[in-house]
């Protein structure tokens, strides 16, 4: 396989984990799901979450691919692409890592930024908490910001239709 290839490969895993993340945050995590996402969204001094219980998740999924891409475990049933599938999951739970649990919610380091699109990250995730409970809410990616005062326009609409608890401090 070529470089080329392989790179496709890792970036389209990439992008495609940003709208699997988006799914799953929006429809398991804020759904069915909620139980282990719950602490996530209620102030606590825990150094872990059960929330990181979906990191293991995703883990579980890229050492899967990797598994499913080599020989040595899968013999002549192993496919190739799996491997760089498996290292492409790898690079978005890095990228998930530093930005949400670390810029965000600050949970590795301090830095607040003061422009540009990791202000724009920052700003739409704090939006994302703005509701109180899993009902509602804007902004379940991860890595894809959308404009903040859009975001602000979609909670107020929502908290006027009764679908969500906007906490109001976080629309002005």
């Amino acid at each position: 396989m070529s470089i080329f290839a392989i790179l496709a490969i890792v970036i389209v895993t990439v992008i495609a984990m940003e709208m699997v993340a988006w799914a799953s945050h929006k429809y398991i995590m804020h759904g069915f799901g909620w139980a282990w996402h719950r602490d996530h969204h209620e102030p606590h001094d825990n150094l872990l979450e059960k929330n990181d219980l979906y990191g293991i998740v995703g883990a579980a999924m890229s050492i899967s691919m990797f598994a499913a891409g080599s020989p040595m475990i899968m013999g002549s049933a192993a496919w190739a692409p799996a491997t760089w599938i498996g290292l492409g999951i790898l690079c978005y739970g890095i990228i998930y890592t530093l930005i949400h649990d670390g810029l965000v919610h600050q949970r590795y380091f301090r830095y607040v930024p003061k422009s540009g699109y990791a202000k724009r990250l920052v700003q739409a995730h704090k939006l994302h908490h703005a509701t109180i409970g899993k009902e509602g809410g804007v902004s379940f990616g991860f890595v894809f910001a959308r404009d903040p005062a859009k975001l602000k326009q979609e909670l107020k609409a929502q908290r006027e239709a009764g679908i969500a608890v906007v906490r109001s401090a976080e629309l002005t």
